[in-house]
């Protein structure tokens, strides 16, 4: 993998890039909220540091080709309303898993459709990646019809998985493999049958 510092991402709402300095009091907006953590394997941030320690990590991992976080700013009026990233990049199996996470003030308008779609074309295109992976609490509903509405597939369960501020939960496994992806984000034929 390149490094990948310089990732920039347009769409037509959105710029996907990395994090600066500047974001950390939007992102701990976003990430200290208990709905946008409700189902993350973390509790909400509870301070700057937190956000400030993500943005210094993500300055090394992108640096390293570690992984791949990008910041979600609207074009309209340049706020950072959410993160979408690519992590457990393994260059020799061509796979990875992706994560993301939204301002609930920006819920149900389609943003982080239109920014998934355009990171799995980065994944699938520049990465040369033939795999991405998803992991979810499965009463997440939002977060799964969104990963099936790209062309995730669920391959399985994984029980009691995590255990946040002592709450225990399962994990849903989807994937989503290049050849099932058509750029632009529809799903290419017909999906196989998913697992219970």
């Amino acid at each position: 993998m390149s490094a990948f510092d310089a990732t920039r991402l347009d769409t037509p709402r959105l710029r996907l890039r990395p994090l600066h300095e500047a974001d950390a009091q939007a992102l701990l907006e976003i990430f200290s909220d208990a709905r946008v953590m409700r189902y993350w394997s973390a509790p909400p941030w509870a301070a700057i540091e937190r956000a400030q320690a993500a943005i210094a990590l993500d300055r090394e991992a992108h640096a390293a080709g570690r992984h791949l976080r990008l910041g979600l700013e609207r074009r309209d009026d340049g706020a950072l309303i959410g993160t979408c990233m690519l992590f457990n990049l393994y260059r020799q199996c061509r796979r990875a898993e992706v994560g993301f996470g939204l301002h609930a003030a920006a819920w149900g308008r389609g943003y982080m459709h239109e920014a998934l779609v355009a990171l799995i074309d980065h994944a699938f295109g520049a990465l040369d990646l033939n795999r991405v992976e998803a992991d979810t609490d499965p009463r997440n509903r939002d977060a799964i019809a969104s990963l099936e509405r790209l062309g995730f597939v669920r391959e399985g369960l994984l029980r009691e998985r995590w255990v946040v501020d002592g709450e225990v939960s399962d994990s849903a496994f989807f994937g989503l493999l290049r050849a099932g992806w058509r750029r632009g984000g529809a799903p290419a034929g017909p999906a196989p049958a998913a697992t219970p």
